[in-house]
């Protein structure tokens, strides 16, 4: 429930404080005095765009804050859902808004986003304006009404998680069906191009190995000569590299026992011959190992060429790249063999999961139905009073030929305010007036079946006048009780009188400009406004006793 609202630097309002009450309450004030401006700020703070000329010019920043108490609406889950503090007792909404086109939300002054702001805002407040009434022309919104009057909840969610599990089971059958029909037309092409892969026999790592080879190889007769001379160099019969170390290793050992740095050379010069002469017989086993031999060469070329080749087919530079393009083309070819019996399991998961949404669809149908015929007489009775003794209002239901995410049923409200008058959709033959008090009625249904705390109406008596809109006013104040809050703005006396709390919006011209604001009147000043809605400019005495004896009967 709406508790106060600051607003500083929006629009025409400079700076502005306001209480709100429970019950049924009301606001007033000439047009263009800023009472737009008060439902624009209230915009804000659930969810609406922003616009950085709301800002008041020479301002940059404006605020909107409100405060609500949520002790009775059982919200502890949507802020536990999106982490943000939460005492039971107290909500506070702030939206901030800079020249520099940033904006900022916060709930319980902890930032939140926009989304989250809407999400919480529809929880608390309802701001029923006149383009709502368009509304009525959209099947969605009259299924929603049906819906909520038809306490369906529960239903409705068992048959949306249906549904959707039925969408998702047919769009895998479609991509499988696809899929596999697509893999048939390459079935060819993916045997022929696995036949070839597979007759290569690759294995991973062979292409630096073959390589490799190929390198020895073709440079075979430089390699052993090579080969062959370090191995003399090192160890034939004169001078060589192994005997000179040897005869070092001799001459320093003579002189050991009386030259200490000589052992110490001795003893590495003792690991350098070991270490030369393992390397020497490696050198000389290679130098007898490696040998021309032009048909290994060829077939190593030829292997070498076969991989080359593959991987330029296949857009790919190594051999294990080509390995999983092996295991692509036989896994496809699988899934080829297999998606008869994946089409058939999916196509008997799909038939079942339908015929369970047509169920469910059934049971929302039934409920639906209840429903309906218990909307029509409320309309009904909502509406005679309302000066339309002929009305007739009906919820036209129809089956739909496939299920969508609301269920089987086409629903259209129909309407007729003329004795044998046709029935017909009523956003098409209602005037301004009558829709007016069609979105009244309806809402005053909503309000019984939803816990919404705060219900806004923004001039719902729109082409309504006189014992009208006495009446519309008894629903109105009937539905701001069961501790809930409804705030009408209007311009009819009848309405006005019937609040048990009165506000005026006005404006007032200073040197720097003009502000807009609003306080709540006291009785007296309720006197004075309601008879000047009846008389004009000028009031007169018949004017006050008609405001008196309008505020003497407000009560039920």
């Amino acid at each position: 429930m709406l508790q106060s609202i600051h607003i500083q630097n929006y629009a025409l309002i400079e700076s502005l404080d306001i209480d709100f009450h429970s019950g049924f309450s009301v606001i007033t004030g000439e047009t263009g005095a800023g009472k737009s401006i008060i439902l624009g700020a209230i915009g804000l703070l659930v969810g609406q765009r922003a616009d950085i000329k709301a800002i008041k010019t020479g301002a940059s920043k404006c605020t909107v804050e409100a405060r609500f108490s949520v002790s009775s609406y059982q919200l502890e889950s949507f802020f536990e859902e999106h982490d943000l503090d939460y005492d039971g007792e107290e909500c506070i909404l702030r939206r901030e808004l800079y020249a520099s086109g940033k904006s900022r939300a916060f709930i319980n002054d902890t930032p939140a986003s926009l989304a989250q702001m809407k999400e919480l805002g529809e929880k608390l407040i309802d701001v029923h304006s006149q383009h709502q009434n368009l509304l009525l022309n959209h099947e969605d919104f009259q299924l929603n009404v049906l819906d909520i009057l038809a306490y369906d909840e529960k239903e409705l969610a068992l048959y949306k998680e249906g549904y959707l599990a039925y969408k998702k089971t047919s769009k895998e059958l479609s991509e499988v069906i696809a899929q596999a029909e697509k893999n048939r037309q390459d079935e060819d092409y993916i045997r022929f191009q696995l036949k070839q892969l597979d007759e290569a026999h690759l294995q991973a790592g062979e292409q630096e190995e073959l390589e490799q080879e190929a390198e020895t190889l073709s440079h075979a007769e430089e390699i052993k000569s090579n080969l062959y001379k370090v191995d003399q160099l090192m160890a034939s019969d004169e001078m060589t590299l192994l005997s000179v170390t040897k005869d070092c290793i001799q001459t320093l050992q003579g002189v050991a026992r009386v030259y200490a740095s000589a052992q110490d050379w001795v003893d590495r010069l003792d690991s350098c011959y070991i270490e030369l002469k393992e390397l020497s017989h490696e050198i000389a086993n290679a130098s007898e190992e490696v040998e021309f031999n032009p048909t290994r060469l060829d077939f190593v070329n030829e292997r070498l060429n076969l991989i080359y080749s593959l991987q330029q087919k296949h857009r790919v530079s190594s051999v294990e790249e080509l390995i999983s393009i092996t295991e692509e083309y036989r896994n496809k070819l699988e899934n080829i063999t297999s998606s008869d019996n994946q089409i058939q399991e999916l196509t008997a998961q799909k038939e079942a999961l339908y015929n369970k949404v047509k169920k469910q669809a059934e049971i929302l149908s039934e409920l639906r139905k209840q429903a309906a015929k218990e909307i029509e007489k409320q309309m009904e009775a909502y509406l005679i009073p309302l000066g339309m003794p002929n009305v007739r209002f009906a919820v036209e239901l129809s089956a739909k030929n496939e299920p969508d995410a609301s269920g089987m049923d086409n629903v259209s409200f129909l309407f007729s305010a003329n004795k044998n008058g046709t029935l017909q959709n009523v956003a098409s033959i209602a005037s301004g007036g009558e829709i007016a008090r069609v979105m009244l009625s309806l809402k005053a249904m909503i309000a019984g079946a939803v816990k919404l705390p705060t219900i806004i109406f923004d001039e719902i008596d729109t082409g309504v006048s006189g014992s009208i809109a006495e009446k519309m006013a008894l629903i109105m104040q009937e539905m701001g009780q069961a501790n809930r809050q409804v705030i009408s703005i209007t311009h009819l006396p009848q309405i006005a009188a019937k609040g048990s709390t009165h506000y005026k919006v006005y404006k007032e011209d200073t040197e720097v400009g003009t502000n807009s604001h609003i306080r709540q009147l006291n009785q007296e000043e309720r006197i004075n406004e309601i008879a000047n809605m009846l008389s004009g400019a000028v009031l007169t005495e018949a004017a006050l006793n008609n405001a008196k004896a309008l505020l003497n009967n407000k009560a039920l």
